[in-house]
């Protein structure tokens, strides 16, 4: 696998317990807690983690800066959302975060719906939504690169606006990237024009391969005036010592899921998304697909990125991600439960293959 692929693992950020089958223990989500998984990351060879957001989770922001001062080389991809944020609190913000921890912020921008009257939020239909995200990432980009930025949108405003302290140019990073998922054709869109790096839930490669083709032609139609989009892959990956002690604790795991319908693992399906629909139609072809893509979690709930499962050795699931690495994927965001225990676990076991 290509050495400029990056590795990054998830951080569950939830109130509750015993997300997607994690040990359901006293202080899960404690500063003590997040920051051994934290720490772990940077002790067994992962680069960072995505922090999930939501509107009764614990605030994402905060979480991830309380993470970075405690580390030291942890980059947290920060799940955030436009209408939480306005561009240029939130471009503020990340500056000084980016400027505190020498240049390890990344950002997820997510565009689905939440609970917005909650927090204040009345955004519109699926086109107005995704026109707001879009407008807002060409101004939060402005505001890290520009000094005096005037706009007047169809959403946000600024005048004269300088975010301080500045976004330090490190190499060919000139700002934080732009994660952004989404599979509808307007989300499509603004990934096109806008995003630094697509991620995509863990489809079969055939169905990745049509994205990135599309997603290619789309930023060529749309032209595109930023480096050419990445690719990313969000992804369980169910890891043990043999291909058959793998599928054993993955059907007893689904048949968990069975028993209990699918408790703690519902975070994505409140309002099914293009892409999430996308994910959970998959077991209808079938409940493994490719060599070792596990649908049957999508029956019982699934959600997100535990509703798909690459389940095999280490071996195993590294030679399928070296297939999605093929088609282009360079940026992966792995997981499985117990959250920490599989950090060291495929820290060890699977990272060096992707890197050998």
């Amino acid at each position: 696998m290509s050495n400029h692929s990056e590795f990054l693992w998830y951080i569950p950020n939830d109130v509750r317990p015993g997300h997607r089958g994690d040990s359901a223990v006293e202080n899960h989500n404690s500063l003590d807690t997040l920051t051994s998984h934290a720490r772990a990351l940077e002790e067994h060879g992962w680069k960072g983690a995505l922090i999930g957001t939501g509107w009764g989770r614990p605030d994402t922001f905060t979480v991830a800066a309380s993470l970075a001062a405690r580390t030291t080389t942890f980059e947290p991809l920060i799940a955030i959302r436009p209408g939480y944020w306005r561009p240029a609190n939130f471009a503020s913000a990340a500056a000084t975060l980016d400027h505190l921890t020498g240049g390890r912020v990344r950002i997820n921008i997510v565009s689905g719906k939440d609970n917005l009257a909650a927090y204040g939020d009345s955004e519109g239909d699926q086109a107005h939504r995704n026109s707001r995200t879009r407008e807002f990432m060409r101004l939060v980009r402005r505001l890290w690169t520009e000094e005096n930025v005037t706009s007047a949108g169809e959403h946000f405003r600024v005048a004269e606006s300088t975010v301080a302290p500045r976004i330090e140019v490190r190499g060919d990073r000139r700002h934080p990237k732009f994660y952004f998922g989404g599979a509808s054709e307007a989300a499509e869109r603004v990934a096109a024009a806008e995003a630094d790096v697509q991620l995509f839930w863990g489809e079969p490669l055939d169905g990745v391969r049509e994205r990135i083709d599309r997603l290619k032609a789309l930023s060529r139609e749309l032209g595109r005036d930023l480096p050419p989009l990445e690719f990313g892959l969000r992804i369980t990956t169910l890891v043990r010592d043999t291909t058959e002690q793998a599928w054993a604790d993955a059907e007893a795991k689904v048949a968990e899921m069975a028993r209990n319908k699918g408790t703690g693992w519902h975070d994505h399906q409140r309002v099914l998304a293009v892409g999430q629909q996308r994910l959970l139609e998959l077991h209808e072809r079938g409940d493994v697909l490719d060599d070792n893509l596990y649908t049957a979690p999508g029956k019982f709930g699934g959600g997100g990125a535990g509703t798909t499962w690459l389940v095999g050795s280490a071996a195993d699931v590294a030679r399928s991600l070296r297939k999605y690495q093929d088609l282009g994927i360079t940026h992966f965001v792995l997981s499985d439960t117990p959250y920490l225990s599989e950090i060291r676990r495929q820290g060890d076991q699977l990272l060096p293959l992707l890197r050998g």
